[in-house]
């Protein structure tokens, strides 16, 4: 059976027993899905949640699903520190999509064409402020009329009426590039947008790929088999045949409307603009088609956007820094990057870090180097390194102006008592915490004989009781 959102969920499940929770009483859409991540998230749970009792709509939703490091490295079929260097080398492995027949394609089980309304869909509003309901688990196809190569990209789109929304292109994104060639042909950009596919097709429409197109290919690569793609309904765009939902549409030149505002991954809220203005003009899905979503600024939300990136950075720092160990951007801070190396070099750890700046410049804004055996999944680890092997006077170097001007860190904005701001760019930081390279000697860390570690039998321990002969009689404490 081909990957897809259900087999996901079902091997979650198998693996980790209790890790996807159900709700069957009535929730509201606003708000009501989000506070029981929340409410979860106040004491450190981060478990799927599928409601199958959502008011107003008959579709269930589920969220939260990739919102722990077990269930992501599961999704991607290897170990949680390996997700950075695996995704980073499947990408590089592209797998083509293939074409199914129409009858071979579940989100084709039902048509909509009249009577369209996308209030009819679960679609939550996720935090206080937010403008409205927003779709996040998105992946919007559209082709380059140029070069006729598709491309797939995760987008914010916030809903207006029954038949509207908006969509929010940040300035790298290719999307931005494809409704800009339509409108200078006067034409109208097709689109379609899939919900509800396997974390690996996301984390693949999430790959910063040069040029566009490829999300498909990298997409393949991350599943281990090749996507299935059936032909959209109103345009010749190819979409995922194992998707949920498939939203089409069209986009008309020059139409904008203001969205927003929406908690956008930095945890603030930020950018309010006019955006183009999406059309909807059909929808297919699957006869019991589950809605998926992901949290604003939650967990999941980092996590989801931290892998694609950290994958991303592990390859841009291998190409200069061939000794690199491990990449984390970690999800409670996706503006900083680790990076571990065999350092050979001194010149190793600047040059790897400013390798990942410039992977992700309009996002990161402190990497910190250290060396092969500082664990970067471990922030006290990561510390431990920064407060013995760092030097703030020869080691810290501070990159001015490079992030920016403007969009979505807080840092990158002046404000004014009277309420306006202004865009402006803001600087990174380099933190050098690794040791001088070979062969100057440095003081060695200490640490109990690994082979030592390994032969203790943790089966050999019991449990303390107040049986226990020493707790019986104090004063044997004393005397013995």
């Amino acid at each position: 059976m081909p990957k897809n959102l259900r087999t996901f969920m079902r091997d979650a499940i198998e693996r980790f027993p209790g890790s996807i929770k159900v709700i069957d009483v009535p929730v509201e859409r606003r708000f009501g899905i989000t506070a029981y991540a929340a409410k979860l998230a106040q004491t450190g749970e981060y478990k799927g949640l599928l409601f199958n009792n959502v008011i107003g709509s008959r579709f269930p939703v589920v969220t939260n699903l990739m919102s722990s490091y077990d269930r992501m490295a599961m999704a991607m079929n290897c170990g949680i520190e390996e997700l950075p260097q695996v995704y980073g080398t499947r990408v590089k492995k592209p797998i083509t999509p293939v074409t199914v027949a129409r009858d071979a394609a579940p989100v084709k089980d039902v048509v909509i064409r009249a009577d369209i309304d996308l209030a009819t869909l679960p679609i939550p509003v996720h935090n206080a402020l937010d403008g409205g309901p927003y779709l996040t688990a998105a992946a919007t196809v559209m082709r380059d009329p140029e070069t006729g190569a598709q491309n797939v990209g995760i987008y914010r789109h916030h809903v207006f009426n029954k038949t509207e929304m908006g969509v929010w292109f940040f300035g790298s994104h290719h999307g931005s590039d494809i409704v800009g060639r339509y409108e200078r042909r006067g034409e109208r950009t097709p689109f379609a947008i899939a919900i509800g596919h396997h974390p690996a097709f996301l984390m693949g429409a999430a790959a910063r790929l040069p040029g566009i197109g490829g999300e498909y290919e990298a997409a393949g690569a991350l599943l281990g088999e090749p996507v299935e793609l059936v032909e959209a309904e109103t345009s010749d765009l190819m979409v995922p045949a194992q998707a949920e939902f498939i939203i089409e549409g069209y986009i008309a030149p020059g139409q904008l409307r203001r969205e927003g505002p929406f908690g956008e991954w930095p945890g603030h809220y930020l950018n309010e603009e006019d955006v183009p203005i999406m059309t909807v003009t059909c929808i297919t899905h699957r006869r019991d088609a589950i809605f998926q979503d992901i949290i604003g600024a939650g967990r999941e939300h980092l996590l989801m956007g931290g892998i694609p990136r950290a994958g991303s950075i592990y390859r841009s720092v291998k190409d200069v820094v061939p000794d690199v160990v491990a990449v984390n951007v970690p999800p409670h801070s996706r503006m900083h990057c680790y990076v571990s190396i065999k350092r050979r070099h001194n010149v190793d750890a600047k040059r790897a870090a400013f390798a990942a700046l410039n992977t992700e410049p309009e996002n990161l804004r402190a990497v910190i180097v250290v060396d092969d055996d500082i664990n970067v999944y471990d922030d006290g680890d990561v510390l431990w390194a920064v407060g013995t092997r760092f030097d703030a006077t020869r080691d810290l170097t501070v990159v001015q102006g490079w992030s920016g001007p403007g969009g979505l860190l807080p840092t990158n904005w002046e404000y004014f008592a009277d309420g306006t701001k202004t865009a402006r760019a803001s600087s990174a930081i380099i933190i050098d915490a690794t040791k001088p390279a070979p062969p100057v000697p440095y003081p060695p860390r200490t640490q109990v004989p690994d082979d030592e570690v390994n032969r203790v039998d943790l089966g050999t321990m019991s449990d303390l009781t107040g049986a226990n002969e020493y707790l019986l009689d104090p004063a044997k404490l004393v005397t013995r």
